[in-house]
């Protein structure tokens, strides 16, 4: 029999003070949940949401009760204003009785959410600890792409909120640059599954219950490729004549800026802004504004010329700010152009959020220094590391993390933000993101978090390995990435460009391409570990361990396909296939991607998957098609 693990280990995030008792709490069929006098309605939803954790978990269904006495062999939940933090908590597992305290709803949440990991890993019997808890960072926000081809279905948003709340966030954005139903938006979204209003008020209303604040996040400025290839807008935007240009992920990210010399700019975006800001109860907004490369290049280049770049950028967002400021809204912006040129973010008005992102695992903390000498109130983004690859860089994902939430603690900044993109078709899984997603909840509660301890944590208390060792199997994948899917993207949109084939193999010979036979090797060595612990894992756990296995598939699929490609771009003559081979590798790629969409569809609407499968379709096509290399 294997030694029952103390539940007290293994909390995320790392409480502030935590005390073990000598005793065990027993939860029994007679237990309540018992909401004391001097507790506020909302505090029910709180109670309701331990009361079906408690279901779910130990098949025990608890009565809510509201008394001004308590019971031997009951969970109280009570408010006081002798806990000072507003977030702050207390949770006492005694003997006789579990108590969770707190001055607020929020507060109280959080206490809960601590028991409901103890529940999760002991049960019905629960040790006995005393924690006083509370906050190191306010705001500790978590935003997902919700644009570039994966728009989830609203259950999945809603499943995203449940975890935010376990983790204690307090802060969720939803990404939007074209993918929400706007009016007027039916040329926009015709090959779309976009995000609707109804939307939107279910799942503000859902997240407010888990006392997370769904901040409006949306283009205003930059980021409006897709709509400003559209016949209905194309005329607003810097660069017109490009809008019959063939699709490409690259330009995606590249040319899809306002034209602000056209004074229907401003119109457009402040009547978007009219149309979303009322679907959300949260006080701020984020107007994005990042990004902003064709500015002063197309159509306003007269005016650039005449004002500066920079001031032009300063000048629209300020009108933006205005703007949502006259609705009641708090604004937020993207502050990657703001710290290229610091002086102008003195134009700015003072009482604007910074969002400083920066996704390296060696961040200077430079751009964090600039913005706290304007001053300017700012939150620090670090990222997930899953977009651009196959499987996520959990490795990268700890060092990015770790260090800006380490700025973020050393300049006072008001916020975390994590971010989670969908760079090239948002192909990795959402579910890629949640180690990353513990490490920044982790850092912006307790301040601090070991890599190796956070791994150990998740992969028992989340995935239910018992030996504490799948993450450790996953960051290991990761980090054999041979080919990355930007790589793979880049290239087949390289052939289509370039006519030349030679223009086609200098544009090859950038790409670290090799026979990936040994790393192959290993990959398998890593997965037959992964199998090793299937069993044990809980549903999460075998969920995300099935989509590693599907993914570690895919990326030793891409490796196959960009060796077998050097036959042709780079004379690689060792690389060659025959046609039997050629084929059967385009069949393979095929058949991953039939997969793929199974589990796509799960958790996601179809939005724009067909963009992901064109890849994978492409190279089908191009390996059938060519003849065997002499």
């Amino acid at each position: 029999m294997k030694m029952k693990k103390d539940a007290r280990d293994y909390l995320l995030p790392s409480p502030k003070k935590l005390t073990k008792l000598e005793e065990v709490f027993h939860m029994e069929f007679g237990t309540k949940i018992l909401l004391e006098e001097g507790t506020e309605p909302e505090d029910y939803d709180a109670a309701l949401n331990l009361k079906n954790w408690i279901l779910e978990k130990c098949h025990l269904d608890l009565a809510i009760d509201r008394k001004s006495c308590l019971h031997k062999g009951d969970i109280v939940l009570r408010r006081s204003k002798k806990v000072a933090h507003k977030e702050g908590y207390t949770l006492a597992i005694q003997k006789d009785y579990v108590a969770v305290t707190a001055s607020t709803g929020a507060g109280l949440l959080y206490g809960l959410q601590t028991l409901k990991q103890l529940i999760a890993i002991g049960g019905v019997s629960l040790p006995g600890v005393i924690i006083e808890d509370a906050p190191s960072i306010e705001n500790r926000g978590f935003i997902q792409d919700a644009t570039r081809c994966r728009v989830r279905k609203l259950s999945s948003y809603k499943k995203l909120a449940d975890l935010c709340s376990y983790l204690k966030y307090n802060q969720m954005q939803l990404n939007i640059e074209h993918s929400f139903l706007f009016e007027g938006y039916s040329e926009v979204c015709r090959d779309d599954t976009p995000l609707t209003a109804e939307d939107i008020l279910e799942l503000d209303q859902y997240c407010a219950k888990l006392h997370i604040e769904l901040v409006p996040s949306m283009s205003t400025f930059g980021h409006f490729y897709k709509v400003l290839r559209t016949r209905s807008f194309r005329d607003l935007g810097e660069l017109p004549e490009d809008a019959d240009r063939r699709f490409s992920f690259d330009e995606r990210m590249l040319h899809h800026t306002l034209n602000v010399a056209d004074d229907r700019a401003e119109a457009f975006v402040t009547g978007l802004l009219d149309e979303f800001l009322p679907l959300f109860r949260s006080n701020h907004v984020n107007i994005c504004a990042d990004e902003t490369f064709d500015l002063g290049k197309g159509a306003s280049k007269e005016l650039a010329e005449k004002v500066g770049v920079n001031q032009m950028y300063v000048d629209f967002v300020n009108k933006i700010v205005a703007h949502c400021k006259a609705r009641g809204k708090e604004p937020m912006f993207w502050g990657d152009i703001i710290t290229g040129c610091p002086e102008f973010g003195k134009q700015l008005p003072k009482d604007i959020i910074c969002l400083n992102w920066g996704y390296c695992d060696n961040e200077s903390e430079d751009n964090t220094r600039k913005l706290a000498e304007i001053p300017m109130r700012q939150y620090l983004c670090p990222g997930v590391h899953g977009w651009r690859h196959v499987l996520s860089h959990i490795e990268m994902a700890y060092a990015n993390i770790s260090l800006m939430c380490g700025y973020a603690l050393k300049y006072q900044a008001e916020g975390v933000l994590n971010t989670d993109w969908g760079d090239y078709g948002h192909l990795q899984d959402p579910m890629f993101a949640i180690p990353g997603m513990v490490y920044a909840a982790n850092f912006a509660w307790s301040g601090e978090g070991d890599e190796a301890e956070l791994n150990r944590r998740i992969s028992y208390l989340l995935f239910g390995d018992g030996e504490e060792e799948l993450l450790t199997h996953v960051r290991a994948l990761g980090m054999l990435e041979q080919i990355s899917w930007e790589a793979f993207v880049q290239v087949k949109e390289t052939c289509e460009r370039e006519a030349d084939v030679e223009k086609q193999k200098e544009f090859f010979t950038k790409i670290k391409w090799g026979n990936p036979t040994e790393n192959h090797q290993k990959m398998e060595t890593e997965l037959n570990a992964v199998r090793a612990l299937w069993a044990d894992l809980n549903e999460t756990g075998k969920d995300y361990a099935s989509r590693i296995l599907l993914f570690t598939r895919g990326q030793q699929l891409i490796d196959r396909v960009m060796y077998a490609m050097s036959a042709y771009l780079a004379d690689e003559k060792a690389a060659a296939l025959s046609k039997e081979e050629r084929f059967g590798l385009a069949t393979e790629l095929e058949n991953w991607m039939a997969d793929y969409k199974k589990i796509w569809r799960k958790d996601s609407r179809e939005s724009e998957l067909y963009r992901n499968a064109d890849v994978f379709y492409w190279y089908a096509d191009f390996l059938r098609s060519k003849e065997n290399v002499n």
